[in-house]
């Protein structure tokens, strides 16, 4: 990307994007930009000119309803995923029979979250194979369709060996988390790297148009404010149906762990059916052929020149070599283009690494402290909650008054921000253990002191947590939630946009493979993920997420700035292709 014009067109869209007017409303005054005169335009809407797009306020389109079909599905595969998975910490680390504590392997919090941490490692690897099948092979759709069956055969096989008299027989349990594991992490890898791209594959492909919005305002309808629109409130769903940890993880304590895995298992179950019956109106790309054999030579041209990949060129390749060379000077571009939404991804890796927290060590601090008569694994819901709150209040407010005011907020900038607040969770969480540690009855050993213990019913023993309340690490998910709103959602529409489509799957499949780095540096930290050490390991991932938010916004800062240009670059080709296509219709 070089040199490029002062970006005019805003970051921020509505929330809400109402249907455009078919005509006029007399009465109306209209609001424009200045230099648009738009007494000369007697309907809207209509297609935009150059001057449109320089001058008008840029907003989302409108969004098919297929397009919320697609979203729902990839809800409900997330609603078993975080209703099933969130109650293993508890189900890994703590023995049978506990009430205070529910758990079924009793594997202590060390081993539980590094077995965690190897089940996200390989759920987060899986998408690449997936990947490679949906672009060259199967689609987007039949791959989406084929995990979502695999991960209902992994619910089923966790049910089944969940149940009372399977848990008294811990070879039974044990064998079946292992297969579970292995399956839902299958169905989760083809789940994710398909579901975004497949989704974006329903919004149609539209030129700029020149609408009036509810307040009668002239805008202009953007193709990437729409994605960004979609993409964040597909990520407002899936933090809907996080909410599902609200029920599993009351039901693990109340009834047992068997009915806290029935519920995502029927729920999924039945909302496959409607992706079933209306998969006919779904857009369904075919498959592109595999092009990693030409992608691999691409870049062994490149590396062999110090990473120009203009050498790989067809012209260059002819004229140095005298050879031709199967792909185009567009292919060149393309990979040119996914190797820069990967250079953005990479970066992600110690991102997940803090993330990650929250569904393993975050949960087990929980258990530390007084639950008020709740489960320690229904806290992390708080992350689910502040996100469906906040992430609407941000769209409908924040972005739209950047937007009147014309104030950049791109993509990499808002991936900065998120950095930031995942740093600052990572503090307030050490700051939380450190006064967990502070109170008694057991100080820096929480729940392995004699003072604590308790006997509870049939004279079975347990010990009572340290006297520090719960909700003091409200302000965590609420920072967590923040920085996914900031930070995921950015990292998803930047990596879309910019992978060519033939590689879309396979860019996303290696956002997995940098949370699968982030999970494996997770294992490597489950030695000290325990007492008396995760003050020290909190803190040393505070100053880590620090640094590399610094490192980010430096090393990419100036992405945004071709960004917001290159959006209008391709606006205005857009707007003049139909400029032609309509001239020669005239002809």
């Amino acid at each position: 990307m070089s040199s490029s014009p002062q970006p005019l067109e805003p970051a921020g869209y509505s929330l809400a994007v109402p249907p455009p007017e078919r005509t006029k409303n007399p009465t109306q005054t209209a609001v424009s930009a200045p230099g648009i005169d738009t007494s000369t335009t007697d309907s809207y809407p209509r297609e935009a000119t150059a001057d449109d797009l320089a001058k008008l306020r840029h907003v989302a389109g409108e969004v098919p309803a297929i397009v919320w079909l697609v979203a729902f599905t990839g809800a409900a595969q997330r609603f078993a995923f975080y209703g099933t998975t969130v109650p293993w910490q508890n189900y890994l680390q703590n023995p049978p029979g506990d009430y205070l504590s529910p758990g079924a392997l009793g594997f202590g919090q060390s081993t539980a979250t590094t077995i965690n941490n190897a089940f996200l490692f390989f759920s987060y690897l899986t998408p690449l194979p997936f990947a490679i099948i949906s672009d060259s092979w199967l689609g987007r759709y039949r791959t989406l369709l084929l995990s979502l069956i695999i991960f209902v055969a992994g619910e089923i096989v966790l049910l089944v060996t969940a149940l009372p008299f399977a848990i008294k027989e811990e070879g039974i349990t044990l064998g079946g988390m292992i297969v579970a594991m292995i399956l839902i992490g299958l169905g989760q890898g083809g789940a994710t790297a398909v579901i975004f791209p497949f989704l974006g594959d329903q919004i149609p492909t539209t030129s700029p148009r020149v609408m009036r919005d509810k307040r009668g305002e002239v805008v202009v309808t953007n193709p990437k404010l729409t994605i960004q629109y979609v993409f964040n409130t597909f990520f407002w769903m899936i933090n809907i149906a996080a909410l599902a940890t609200l029920a599993t993880t009351s039901m693990e304590k109340r009834f047992g762990f068997w009915a806290a895995y029935l519920l995502p298992l029927c729920f999924l179950s039945v909302s496959i059916i409607p992706f079933l019956l209306w998969n006919r109106r779904l857009a369904k790309l075919p498959a592109q052929g595999n092009i990693l054999p030409h992608a691999a030579k691409v870049l062994i041209l490149a590396a062999r020149s110090g990473f120009h990949l203009a050498v790989a060129e067809p012209l260059y390749q002819k004229h140095h070599y005298g050879r031709s060379v199967p792909w185009t000077s567009a292919f060149i571009q393309e990979i040119r283009r996914g190797l820069r939404a990967c250079r953005v991804v990479i970066c992600f890796t110690i991102f997940y690494l803090c993330f990650n927290q929250t569904m393993n060590n975050i949960i087990s601090q929980a258990n530390q402290m007084e639950l008020s008569g709740i489960s320690n694994d229904t806290v992390q819901s708080l992350n689910a909650i502040f996100y469906i709150v906040l992430n609407p209040m941000i769209q409908a407010w924040l972005f739209p008054f950047l937007s009147h005011r014309r104030i950049s907020f791109g993509p990499i900038a808002r991936m900065t921000v998120g950095f930031v607040l995942l740093a600052l969770a990572m503090a307030y969480a050490a700051g939380t253990q450190e006064l967990i540690y502070r109170a008694p009855p057991c100080f820096s050993q929480p729940l392995a002191c004699q003072s604590a213990k308790v006997v509870v019913d049939d004279d079975k023993t347990s010990y009572r947590p340290n006297e520090i309340s719960v909700w003091v690490q409200i302000p965590l998910y609420l920072l967590v939630a923040v920085g996914e709103i900031f930070g995921f959602v950015a990292l998803n529409e930047f990596a879309y946009a910019e992978a060519p489509t033939n590689m879309k799957a396979l860019v996303k499949a290696f956002e997995q493979f940098a949370a699968a780095l982030g999970a494996a540096l997770g294992m490597a930290l489950g030695p000290v993920s325990k007492d008396p050490w995760l003050v020290v390991m909190y803190s040393a991932l505070a100053g880590t997420m620090t640094i590399s938010g610094a490192a980010f916004f430096g090393a990419f800062r100036t992405y945004d700035t071709h960004w917001q240009a290159n959006k209008i670059v391709e606006d205005l080709e857009r707007t003049t292709d139909d400029e032609v296509v309509v001239g020669k219709d005239r002809e």
